[in-house]
């Protein structure tokens, strides 16, 4: 049980470090944004350790529900680099964790932007996005395939995205076949399945 205790302990200590979720200000409807980064989250590393799932819901229960217990809030999740053997966690995961809010976080959320998801994730929510997640979450999916769409809803100075995402965005300018998987962007990225923009009608929102 101790050593339980201390891995659960050493990874909400990354997960500190790390900071994969943060709350940061609000969108230009008022609403708090939850920021998730997933090149950020330790996936393989909690998969190896034991407890994972059990450290990120209490740095969760901690640090961020206390913040968006009966407030309305949205969650931007940046996909960009995420890679299948070192940041994602995998479905059941996303799964198990948005099934585990409290009722009085659940029910605020009010869309997920789902940044630079790529042709495979689109392709995996509509094929089987309605039948792994809830209706709930899944009618609150939007994709947001340039950054440009994501200010068209959140306020600039009220979320920072790093840089590696600024610099991935431009280079999707200047390459768009990439979004279409037609090009390779040398990463190999996973395209897992997760979330949207409605101003990206532009960014095949029409496929899901």
């Amino acid at each position: 049980m101790d050593n339980l205790e201390e891995r659960v302990s050493e990874e909400e200590i990354l997960l500190e470090k790390l900071e994969p979720f943060k709350i940061q200000g609000r969108d230009k409807r008022g609403r708090r944004i939850l920021r998730i980064i997933g090149k950020f989250f330790p996936a393989r590393m909690m998969k190896g350790m034991g407890g994972g799932e059990s450290a990120m819901m209490a740095y969760l229960e901690k640090r961020i529900f206390p913040e968006l217990e009966g407030k309305p809030f949205v969650v931007v999740y940046v996909h960009t680099y995420v890679q299948r053997s070192d940041n994602f966690p995998g479905v059941a995961a996303l799964r198990s964790v948005y099934e585990a809010l409290p009722p009085s976080v659940r029910d605020g959320l009010q869309a997920f932007y789902f940044v630079h998801p790529g042709l495979h994730a689109r392709l995996f929510l509509a094929t089987l996005g309605r039948f792994l997640f809830s209706a709930g979450l899944y009618g609150k999916v939007r994709y947001v395939s340039r950054l440009e769409f994501l200010w068209e809803h959140m306020r600039r100075g009220e979320i920072q995205i790093p840089e590696f995402v600024h610099d991935h965005d431009e280079e999707l300018e200047h390459r768009p076949l990439m979004d279409y998987g037609l090009e390779s962007d040398h990463h190999r990225l996973y395209e897992a399945p997760v979330m949207d923009s409605s101003a990206s009608m532009h960014s095949l929102w029409c496929i899901s």
